[in-house]
């Protein structure tokens, strides 16, 4: 499945050069409380139809009847970009949905450049990071590759969008764990990959739309050019497998990394990391294990919920109390239980 981003430009760039009219929607600043992010994006085509959404629903169904000839308007127009507010009033958020107090900016690109966008997404399909600049009074747009992410912004003038390929999730061990966790990964807009030498895993891996991977663990990380969008997740349970991607992992640019075990056999991966492969505490930081949040998970399905929801986090920025640590958590249930 392929992140909502690229499936909206995408989905614009094929309905321009198909000759439709199309309405590139933008949230470029909110205040309050707001259902989707700045930087978040729609299509809309010229008879109604959707791809993506700047709302609940309400703002969209809103976009449909100005902006085109589903309800027998006069369709979309040629011009510059436009700005938009949303919520301003108390009647307003009620009216579109919005939470209370929320008030949401558009941004709304008409039938915009399927050139640029087509060239944008030869960029990200190449794996490149690239700024996109829209000059809102001209309607101007300026691509340029980049190394450095940068925030989302809007100043009244210029949009600054920084687009990169769809997050990657990269597995070591073909097991069960790793088939529940990629199918909640490719739901959620991740490329995923799973590594593993051992044919009896690899060879009945049943989870399609995953890339298969024979070869070492670190080779495969060492090749597979992580960058920031990329998380590695150790699940063999087997340390020659788990510790070499690990060891090639922790000194790449990966935005999660971690690895299934125990409390104890966490503690036993760090001490091996550091006495026999040269890591420090400090190295060891990024090392997420135990991994996941603690749901009280017993199940494969259930670790895996928990999993993904550690690396959603990490992915989003969020920073979680450290109560949701797995070993913080069975700690404070073993104190309970052991206190007289």
């Amino acid at each position: 499945m392929e992140s909502i981003d690229l499936l909206v430009l995408r989905t614009a760039r094929d309905w321009l050069a198909a000759g439709e009219r199309v309405l590139l929607a933008t949230v470029a600043r909110t205040w309050g409380s707001s259902p989707r992010p700045t930087g978040s994006m729609m299509a809309l085509r010229n008879d109604g139809r959707v791809v993506g959404s700047v709302s609940g629903g309400c703002i969209e169904d809103d976009l449909i009847h100005r902006y085109t000839t589903a309800y027998g308007g006069s369709g979309l127009k040629d011009g510059a970009p436009e700005v938009v507010r949303y919520g301003v009033s108390a009647d307003d958020a009620h009216r579109f949905g919005l939470p209370c107090g929320g008030t949401l900016e558009l941004i709304l690109e008409f039938n915009p450049s399927w050139q640029s966008l087509d060239e944008l997404l030869a960029h990200l399909d190449d794996g490149r990071l690239v700024r996109r600049c829209l000059a809102v009074a001209f309607g101007q747009v300026t691509l340029q590759p980049t190394a450095t992410p940068e925030q989302f912004s809007f100043d009244g003038k210029h949009m600054l969008n920084t687009l990169g390929p769809g997050y990657r999730m990269l597995m070591i061990g073909a097991g069960a764990l790793a088939e529940y966790l990629a199918t909640m990964a490719l739901f959620n807009g991740f490329k995923v990959s799973v590594c593993d030498p051992r044919p009896e895993y690899i060879e009945t891996w049943a989870v399609t739309g995953v890339e298969r991977i024979v070869g070492m663990p670190d080779d495969v990380v060492r090749d597979f050019a992580v960058d920031l969008r990329t998380c590695i997740v150790a699940l063999s349970h087997d340390p020659k497998l788990d510790d070499l991607a690990l060891l090639e992992a922790l000194h790449s640019p990966a935005f999660y990394i971690g690895a299934i075990g125990s409390r104890r056999n966490s503690q036993l991966r760090r001490e091996r990391l550091i006495e026999h492969f040269g890591e420090t505490q400090a190295s060891l930081e990024r090392l997420h294990g135990p991994i996941g949040i603690y749901i009280g998970s017993k199940t494969p399905a259930e670790i895996a919920v928990s999993v993904m929801a550690e690396i959603l986090a990490a992915k989003n920025g969020a920073s979680l109390p450290s109560e949701f640590s797995v070993a913080q958590a069975k700690h404070s249930i073993e104190s309970v239980a052991s206190s007289p």
